[in-house]
C-alpha cells in the first residue's frame, strides 16, 4: 500500500505524536509498504527530505510549545502527493497538516483515517487572554464547546483511531458519526531493554550527585502544566519532611515551558538536593534514566495513554500513577504498580513497593510482561489490518453506490416508459 501519514510535528521534536508517527512509519516500511510523511517546516521554507514532506509554516510558539501555522498558498509538494496517489491518508493532528490531508484524500479518492490523540479542554491554559474573545479561542474555553470542534474535524473522516477506551468514551459524547477504533500506540521495545550493570548505575548516579543508597523516584517526559508535576513535588516534600524519608531522591527527566516554576516550587519546599532537573537528554539514553529510578512516577490526567507508562514498564519499573481511566489495562493494583488518589494512597503504595526488593524485582518482570503488549508490532498490525478493512469497505460503498444509481436509473426508465403509454 502507499500510505501518507500527516503530522503537525516530527522528528527532532519529542513528544507521543511524533514517537507514534514514527514507530508507525517504520514498521510499515519493513513490511513492504511505501510510507510518506507530511509535516510542517521549522522555517518559512518548503523542502523534502527523502520522503519526508515539510511545508513552510510560521512560528505559533506564543500559543503552545513548538506550534507552528501554515498561511494559504499553492504548495508543489501536495501537488506532488497527489500525484503520487495513495491508498490511505492517515492524519494524526487536527490542526495545520489536517486542511491538507482532507485535501489529498479527496483529490485522490482514498481514505482518510485520523487519530485522536489531545484531549483538548486540558490544554486551555496555553491560549493567550486576548485570543479567547474570539471564535477559535472561544471554541475552547469551555468543555461543552469542544464538542463542536471535533465533531466538525472528525466528522470529515472515514475512520477515527483512539489510543484508548477513555478517549473512545469521549468522542461518543461528542456524537462523532465515524466509526472509533482503539489502536493502543506502540513503542520500540528495543530502546529499553539494554541492562544498566550495577558499576554503571553507580556512575550516572554520582554524575547527578544522587547518594548511592538513596532510593529514586523518576519522573520523564515534557514539563508542562496539564503534567501536574506540582503534585509530586508536594507529595515528595511530605515524604521527606513529615515522614522523615531522607534516603529519597526525586529525578526529574525532561524540558518544558514549566521548567523554571517547578523549580521555583521545588527551591520553595526546601527540596534543593533533593530533586533532580536533568533537563532535555538525549533520545537514545531515556532507557537508562528510567533505569536509574526504583519507581516510575506520574500524576497527569491529560493523558490519551500515556507513551511513558509504556517506556518505563518496558524498563522493568514499577509505575505510581494518578488513577486515570487511560491506565485501566496498563497498570494493575499489585501487579505491576499502583494508581493514587490521594496522597496516604501514594505513600501507602510506594512504601509498599520499596520496602521489599524481591518484590519490587517481581513487579518490574510483570511490568515487562504488560509492555510487551504495547510493542510497535502490535501497534503496525492493528493499523495495516484497519487499513485494509476501511479499504474494503470503502469499496462495497461504491458498489452500493453504483447498485443503487442502477435501479435509480431503471425507475425512472420505467416511469418514462409508463407516461409514453399514458399511464
Amino acid at each position: 500500500m502507499k500510505i501518507l501519514l500527516t503530522s503537525d510535528w516530527y522528528k527532532p521534536i519529542v513528544n507521543g505524536v511524533v514517537t507514534s508517527v514514527v514507530n508507525l512509519k517504520k514498521e510499515l516500511e519493513e513490511r513492504g509498504h511505501e510510507v510518506k510523511v507530511l509535516t510542517l517546516s521549522p522555517t518559512y521554507e518548503s523542502y523534502r527530505k527523502e520522503n519526508v514532506y515539510y511545508i513552510k509554516s510560521l512560528n505559533l510558539e506564543m500559543i503552545y510549545p513548538n506550534a507552528r501555522a501554515v498561511l494559504p498558498h499553492v504548495e508543489r509538494f501536495i501537488q506532488e502527493l497527489i500525484d503520487w496517489k495513495p491508498d490511505i491518508v492517515h492524519s494524526q493532528c487536527e490542526f495545520m497538516t489536517f486542511s491538507y490531508a482532507v485535501k489529498i484524500s479527496k483529490k485522490c479518492k482514498c481514505p482518510l483515517l485520523h487519530t485522536y490523540h489531545t484531549i483538548y479542554e486540558d490544554y486551555i491554559h496555553y491560549l493567550p487572554g486576548g485570543l479567547s474573545s474570539y471564535k477559535l479561542g472561544a471554541a475552547f474555553e469551555k468543555k461543552n464547546r469542544c464538542t463542536a470542534f471535533q465533531k466538525l474535524i472528525l466528522n470529515k473522516t472515514n475512520q477515527v483511531i483512539v489510543p484508548t477506551e477513555k478517549v473512545e468514551k469521549i468522542l461518543e459524547k461528542y456524537e462523532v458519526e465515524e466509526p472509533i477504533s482503539v489502536i493502543p500506540t506502540g513503542i520500540d521495545l528495543k530502546n529499553f531493554q539494554n541492562r544498566m550493570s550495577k558499576s554503571e548505575c553507580e556512575n550516572l548516579k554520582k554524575k547527578w550527585n544522587i547518594p548511592l543508597e538513596n532510593k529514586v523516584l523518576v519522573s520523564v517526559g515534557r514539563l508542562a502544566k496539564e503534567k501536574n508535576l506540582e503534585e509530586i513535588l508536594n507529595y515528595f516534600a511530605r515524604l521527606i519532611y513529615e515522614e522523615e524519608k531522607q534516603n529519597l531522591t526525586l529525578l526529574i527527566v525532561g524540558d518544558g515551558p514549566d521548567r523554571e516554576r517547578l523549580e521555583k516550587i521545588s527551591e520553595s519546599l526546601s527540596l534543593t538536593g533533593k530533586v533532580i532537573f536533568t533537563g532535555m537528554v538525549n533520545p537514545q539514553d531515556v532507557g537508562i534514566y528510567y533505569q536509574l529510578g526504583d519507581v516510575f512516577v506520574c500524576a497527569s490526567n491529560s493523558e490519551t495513554q500515556g507513551i511513558t507508562y509504556i517506556e518505563a514498564l518496558a524498563s522493568g519499573r514499577p509505575a505510581l500513577c494518578r488513577k486515570d481511566e487511560c491506565l485501566n489495562q496498563v497498570i494493575t493494583d499489585g501487579y505491576n504498580g499502583f494508581q493514587y488518589e490521594t496522597y496516604e494512597y501514594f505513600k501507602m503504595h510506594l512504601e509498599y513497593i520499596l520496602e521489599d526488593e524481591t518484590r519490587k524485582a517481581e513487579m518490574g518482570l510483570r511490568a515487562k510482561e504488560t509492555a510487551y503488549l504495547y510493542s510497535t508490532w502490535n501497534f503496525c498490525t492493528m493499523a495495516e489490518s484497519l487499513y485494509k478493512e476501511v479499504l474494503k469497505r470503502q469499496e462495497a460503498e461504491k458498489e452500493a453506490s453504483v447498485w443503487a444509481h442502477r435501479v435509480y436509473n431503471r425507475i425512472l426508465w420505467n416511469r418514462k416508459g409508463l407516461l409514453k403509454r399514458g399511464a
